[in-house]
């Protein structure tokens, strides 16, 4: 069965037909780090590295670019507030949101691109845009001409005059057009970072930052373009809009967008919200294993309900596979399993529905458990491998007395409300590889990921 995706531009579920036969380009948005990462944030870069390993599976080589865009208004906002300087506070948050992706266990892109580290790829493209008449200078800003590219809104399928770039009055009395947004903004007052240009001192706007960044790593009309639902306007757009017209030629030949992350009241999940969860709080709490499961039980295009219960719910999943592994020895599974295995694959391959594989790999559990004990797992780690689940057939060990003493010692400065000292306890544990998560049935000791 050929790999099938929705691209977001043409509305349709396509078939997968890459750039070149072997090697596939991915680049996803990731955060503006402004303040530690909440679980929503999670969601595509799961996604995604889910992604690449499927189409690895699949015989690609694949390399997936993951954007940290540390220049952007909310981080001067951000540390303005904190009285801070602004990249010393986004270097800051970039390391957090290292540290907490990396315990998800399931791998890092191959390349992390900060936007301050690409002013020349983004200067370059600006002054393309200039010189052939898609952009103008006013005052130190650059504007792109919004209405110079007719194409303009084929990804959104949005009427152009109904658009709103959402930079509100910022700049209105220099662009010509309201429908007109920014490619590279003049210092102001309190910005406390800025970069030299042909327009003058100032820095880039949020959407030429990934233009740039993706052609420079992976080229013009790389395979997928991947990020939030939410960036398919105006960042997605604008992208297109920027490389069409700065280069002649797509940025990227398919669209992919995963849906939000929604509380429990059917909200997007969101700082401006105000209803997040940190990410490396809910991994404290379950750990990566029913976070990565959680996230794989709804279609990557659909929003996804996110509450305790459905946590929970995750956890007992996780540790039925983890049990049935147990069962399990290294080797090759009976032909009678194959067909789940073999179904688990093909829904991936249809436009890369991790629910349906799910229920798949839950008949091919359910058949195995059938059989004698000793079983052949090479099935099981396969599936497991391509979610990132593959750690829950690692032999456990029981922790050493010294780390089940700090544990102990934990819960309870818990049960006493010292909770500054249970969370120097939660650290220390953590560095020994260790983490405890409190779960429905007390402290729970676990290698950390």
């Amino acid at each position: 069965m050929a790999i099938r995706l929705y691209d977001t531009r043409t509305r349709e579920v396509q078939p997968f037909e890459p750039r070149d036969p072997e090697r596939v380009g991915i680049y996803a948005c990731g955060p503006t780090v402004y303040s530690r990462v909440h679980v929503g944030n999670a969601r595509p870069f799961v996604v995604f590295s889910q992604l690449k390993r499927f189409l690895e599976h699949e015989g690609y080589d694949v390399t997936l670019v993951a954007n940290i865009t540390d220049i952007n208004d909310k981080i001067y906002d951000a540390a303005r507030a904190a009285g801070r300087e602004s990249a010393g506070l986004a270097r800051e948050m970039t390391a957090h949101y290292v540290e907490d992706t990396g315990r998800l266990g399931i791998g890092r892109p191959d390349h992390e691109p900060l936007a301050s580290e690409f002013m020349e790829p983004i200067l370059d493209l600006i002054g393309a845009l200039v010189e052939r008449g898609h952009a103008y200078a006013v005052d130190g800003d650059v504007y792109f001409r919004v209405r110079t590219l007719p194409s303009y809104g084929e990804l959104s399928h949005r009427d152009v005059d109904q658009m709103d770039q959402g930079e509100g009055l910022e700049g209105a009395d220099r662009k010509e057009d309201p429908l007109d947004f920014a490619l590279w903004k003049a210092t102001k007052e309190g910005e406390d970072t800025a970069w030299d240009s042909p327009w003058g001192r100032g820095r880039p706007g949020w959407h030429i930052e990934c233009s740039a960044m993706a052609e420079s790593l992976l080229g013009l009309e790389f395979d997928i373009h991947g990020g939030g639902i939410d960036l398919v306007f105006p960042h997605h757009e604008n992208e297109v809009a920027q490389t069409k017209a700065g280069r002649g030629r797509e940025l990227a030949r398919m669209w992919m967008h995963n849906g939000m992350l929604e509380a429990a009241e059917g909200e997007k999940m969101a700082k401006s919200v105000g209803n997040i969860r940190g990410l490396a709080e809910v991994l404290d709490e379950v750990g990566p294993e029913p976070l990565i499961l959680h996230f794989s039980t709804g279609h990557y295009r659909q929003p996804l309900a996110f509450s305790p219960g459905r946590l929970e719910a995750a956890g007992n999943a996780v540790r039925r596979l983890r049990e049935a592994g147990r069962r399990l020895e290294p080797g090759p599974s009976p032909a009678q399993l194959r067909p789940h295995r073999d179904a688990f694959f093909d829904a991936l391959r249809d436009d890369f529905n991790t629910a349906r594989a799910l229920a798949a790999l839950y008949e091919w559990v359910g058949e195995a458990n059938k059989l004698p004990e000793g079983t052949g797992s090479d099935d099981l780690g396969e599936m497991l491998g391509i979610l990132g689940l593959e750690r829950l057939l690692d032999a456990e060990e029981g922790a050493p007395p010294e780390v089940r003493e700090l544990a102990e010692r934990r819960t309870a400065a818990r049960e006493a409300k010292e909770w500054a000292e249970a969370d120097r306890l939660r650290d220390a544990l953590r560095q020994m590889g260790w983490e405890v998560r409190d779960g429905p049935q007390g402290p729970e000791l676990v290698p950390a990921a």
